[in-house]
């Protein structure tokens, strides 16, 4: 009976003892984090932020606007924490991105988000309204868009029924518009870096708007790449000098958006793809599709209307051009813009895809967020015969 006693009390202490390590720590956190929100408040009222004071929200309207974080208005969620939808006094409809404090997207990710966005407007961009930088609070406070995120069109196997070819095709030119403006008629040349459908939302006329610039990078006028060490994005969409040696340039996001295009225009995800008769991702089975003339069955199914087979074949060409291995290959995002606009535009035969299947082994973040994660898979790049 003594012994049993004692182990219970030895236990009971250790377990206080871990709970109060954890107290404690979550309170050194909270504090870390009112302090580094108060230096970057009082950095943007001095000034230092292009006069954005003028966008600080209080943190009591977001409570209001968001009845309390409640769970029915809750929109959407990931890493970095959840989305509300909200309502302003006014009757104006908001998105608030609440990062959660375990959230791997650190001070410098929001503070590059705040300051970058801020500064940008473009009709395919998301329109930042806002921040809110109170106590341990970070939150991003956005334009608020019905429609959501495209992954919840063309990945969903009812609402893609709800896209017509035409639809796609408007929401590929947008995308690739509003990346024209990022990286060649801004005043600064932006690398968004984590280009990919839940990062394009959707307004109520179903137009394109590129969102989360936590991890985009900001380009000298002379600078044409740059190299990191922290290799941040999404499976999938990554090109492969960026992902085997965090070489990342404007042509990194051209693949990602190529990646991107040739998902809107199959309703098939490129990480993930399967097919019974082989192991290539979305972008080898584009290229073999392409290589035995048959690239037109890559359409999605679900597109029902009449469209015009050469349109279709003119896009997926391009998307291969996009996702081509060397990153000197690929076309800029104004050439696309061009090819895609203009019937009577040449367009070049493209060469061997990067990446063609899904296979990696790599450190990489897996999201903007900041959360590393890795993989012991084998990176591969497969040649296949060119056409």
């Amino acid at each position: 009976m003594i012994v049993i006693i004692i182990v219970i009390t030895i236990f009971g202490m250790i377990f206080s003892a871990l709970v109060g390590y954890y107290v404690c720590q979550l309170r050194k956190a909270a504090v870390k984090a009112r302090l580094q929100n108060r230096s970057f408040r009082d950095s943007i009222e001095g000034g230092q932020s292009d006069d954005f004071e003028s966008r600080l929200f209080d943190l009591s309207t977001i409570i209001s606007a968001t009845q309390k974080f409640s769970s029915e208005n809750k929109i959407g969620q990931g890493g970095f924490g959840h989305v509300y939808k909200g309502e302003l006094p006014d009757g104006k409809e908001i998105a608030v991105k609440r990062l959660s404090q375990g959230s791997g997207q650190g001070l410098e990710e929001f503070k590059n988000e705040v300051v970058l966005i801020a500064k940008l407007q473009h009709r395919n961009l998301v329109s930042l309204l806002g921040c809110c930088i109170q106590e341990e609070e970070r939150m991003l406070v956005y334009e608020y868009l019905p429609n959501r995120s495209l992954d919840n069109f063309i990945f969903d196997q009812t609402k893609k029924k709800l896209l017509s070819w035409k639809q796609r095709l408007d929401i590929i030119i947008g995308i690739a518009r509003g990346l024209v403006y990022l990286h060649e008629d801004s005043k600064l040349r932006i690398i968004h870096r984590d280009l990919k459908a839940s990062n394009i939302l959707l307004d109520n006329q179903m137009s394109p708007k590129i969102s989360d610039f936590g991890i985009a990078r900001i380009f000298g006028v002379e600078q044409t790449e740059e190299m990191t060490k922290r290799v941040m994005g999404t499976y999938g969409y990554m090109s492969p000098e960026y992902a085997m040696s965090g070489h990342f340039s404007v042509k990194s996001d051209v693949f990602s958006f190529g990646v991107l295009m040739l998902e809107i225009i199959s309703g098939k995800k490129n990480w993930g793809f399967n097919h019974p008769d082989h192991d290539l991702n979305l972008i080898g089975h584009t290229w073999k599709q392409w290589n035995e003339e048959k690239a037109f069955e890559l359409v999605d199914k679900e597109v029902v209307e009449a469209f015009s087979e050469p349109d279709v074949i003119k896009c997926i060409q391009v998307g291969l051009l996009c996702v081509q291995q060397r990153p000197e290959d690929r076309p800029t995002m104004s050439s696309v813009v061009f090819m895609l606009s203009n019937e009577n535009a040449m367009i070049a035969h493209p060469k061997e895809p990067g990446f063609c299947v899904e296979t990696f082994s790599i450190k990489i973040d897996s999201s903007p967020t900041g959360q590393t994660s890795s993989t012991s898979n084998q990176v591969t790049i497969t040649a296949l015969a060119g056409r």
